[in-house]
């Protein structure tokens, strides 16, 4: 790509698509209840509110697929032109940032997109303030509330969520009382404050070198993808994400327990301060010490069956997964049965494998040594992270000749680099974001909003091959969960769930992870071959 197409790209192709499918999630949300909306019972005047035009199924489902698709396009041709610039403007990263947020503001105001998630948020702790336990019981029991009544789908499903996030739901349970409209408003406050506060961390972090920063800002603040999925879907792992974020910033155990008291399987993310502090016991034993005893308190506060769905959830196969197409292989060979260990111990052992990949292609290095090169592009003059090499070697820039003021703007762009701060911190956010995509291309139940925290954790570290695959792998299960409820939906659109969701997308989500381990493979190699 050369100079000029890639300031095309990144200042008008980009901004363009990026904007525009924002502004059409906003719209699906602003038409009211739908196919793509779920009906909010309440007061009128109360928020979220909407147009209430009760548009056609296939108008929505169209225009959820315009953003996606949109979006996914305007996110590809933002990074890849940035990748070819200099230096962006950063005003005009800050104005990102702002709109991003502002778009999570507006969101806040209209009913939630996509799936009908919130609905039982908004049950569960209904129950809690019912003097329930949500680990327990199910919304069906109590069928004649108008908030538990409301579920749509998981109506003899216990609570899956951590006792952080149960204690949040029941707090806007209290404050919305017998309204489920009012009750979601309160919980899409308290997503959006997670959003922006995601998005202010990581243009916080990355400050100091404009091309990173502007990634932080395409990444997460106006992602098109992850607006749709975590903004406008108003998905408990936002918060999850936010309070991880920060765990990795300032380096607090506590910060993040309540990140896995949110959600349990952001806990993978505790992998990366654990090898960060491999070598001094003293502090791993502090932020482990602290995590430990916040998960703990708050799950006992929660009560002994807090963990029950978590583990039953760890069983199943989501519909667009390639386990899926394992599962029927071995149903069709061995005849009848859900073969869930087989593909339990199958996942996890790609899980280690991928991993150990990874981690070999990417987080063995020396302290002030990143992924890749700042700004450089993955596939051209760099084979992947670039472990033990310098910021700026797949440049042919020779160690130890990055001029002062060039190291000082690397150092600012990872925590731990900044100033004043410890050398090796940034070790921590590259192997959790090791883990968390290892996990994510391996397990046999993801939805498309689990990737925001992969997302968000790029976002932290230098740029690489790895943002292709995610970003593609976020935009296929987006478009497999078109929406991802079924109810109100038209009968002639089944064919997204047979065809796109049970079909296409786990064949290229096959396609993928084996692209993704070839490439593990092969950084991890060329890394090894030229420390040699």
């Amino acid at each position: 790509m050369s100079r000029e197409s890639a300031r095309w790209s990144a200042t008008l192709v980009g901004p363009a698509f990026v904007a525009g499918s924002i502004l059409v999630t906003i719209v699906v949300a602003a038409l009211g209840p739908s196919a793509m909306v779920p009906l909010l019972r309440g007061p009128g005047p109360q928020p979220p509110y909407s147009l209430d035009l009760r548009p056609d199924g296939h108008l929505v489902v169209a225009l959820a697929a315009v953003a996606v698709v949109g979006g996914a396009i305007g996110l590809v041709a933002g990074l890849r032109g940035l990748r070819r610039l200099a230096a962006p403007d950063p005003r005009r990263t800050r104005m990102m940032v702002a709109a991003g947020c502002l778009a999570a503001g507006v969101l806040a105001f209209l009913p939630p997109v996509g799936s009908a998630d919130h609905l039982n948020y908004a049950a569960y702790g209904r129950i809690a303030v019912l003097g329930l336990d949500p680990y327990v019981t199910v919304p069906s029991a109590v069928p004649h509330d108008p908030v538990a009544g409301a579920v749509e789908e998981w109506r003899n499903t216990p609570s899956v969520y951590g006792p952080v996030a149960t204690g949040v739901q029941a707090l806007a349970s209290w404050i919305g009382g017998d309204s489920v409209r009012l009750t979601v408003f309160v919980l899409a406050l308290v997503n959006a404050a997670a959003f922006v506060a995601t998005a202010l961390l990581l243009h916080r972090i990355t400050r100091g070198d404009p091309v990173r920063q502007r990634r932080a800002a395409l990444l997460w603040a106006v992602n098109p993808l992850v607006v749709y999925q975590l903004a406008a879907g108003m998905h408990v792992d936002t918060l999850a994400v936010a309070f991880v974020v920060a765990a990795l910033v300032v380096e607090s155990g506590v910060l993040l327990g309540l990140g896995i008291a949110v959600k349990v399987t952001v806990g993978l993310v505790a992998l990366g301060p654990a090898w960060r502090y491999r070598r001094d016991p003293r502090r791993l034993l502090v932020i482990a010490g602290a995590a430990t005893l916040t998960v703990a308190a708050a799950y006992w506060l929660a009560g002994p069956h807090a963990l029950d769905q978590v583990l039953n959830a760890s069983k199943s196969v989501s519909i667009a997964t390639p386990w899926k197409l394992v599962q029927k292989a071995l149903q069709g060979v061995f005849g009848a049965g859900a073969y869930r260990s087989w593909i339990q111990a199958g996942s996890l052992i790609l899980m280690v494998v991928l991993a150990w990949l990874l981690l070999r292609a990417g987080a063995r290095f020396r302290a002030g040594m990143a992924f890749g090169a700042p700004g450089s592009t993955p596939g051209d003059s760099d084979p992947g992270w670039a472990p033990g090499a310098a910021p700026g070697a797949a440049r042919g820039v020779v160690p130890g000749s990055v001029p002062d003021s060039v190291r000082g703007s690397v150092r600012g762009s990872v925590p731990g680099w900044a100033p004043g701060a410890a050398p090796g911190a940034a070790e921590a956010p590259m192997v959790a974001l090791a883990v968390v995509v290892a996990w994510l291309f391996a397990t046999p139940y993801v939805l498309p909003w689990y990737d925001g925290l992969a997302l968000a954790l790029l976002a932290m570290v230098p740029a690489s091959a790895l943002d292709w695959f995610v970003v593609a792998r976020l935009a296929a299960l987006s478009l497999a969960y078109l929406p991802a409820r079924q109810l109100d939906q038209p009968p002639d659109l089944g064919w997204l769930v047979t065809v796109v969701r049970a079909q296409v997308v786990p064949w290229l989500l096959l396609a993928l992870t084996a692209a993704l381990v070839w490439w593990a493979a092969r950084a991890g190699a060329h890394a090894r071959t030229r420390r040699a």
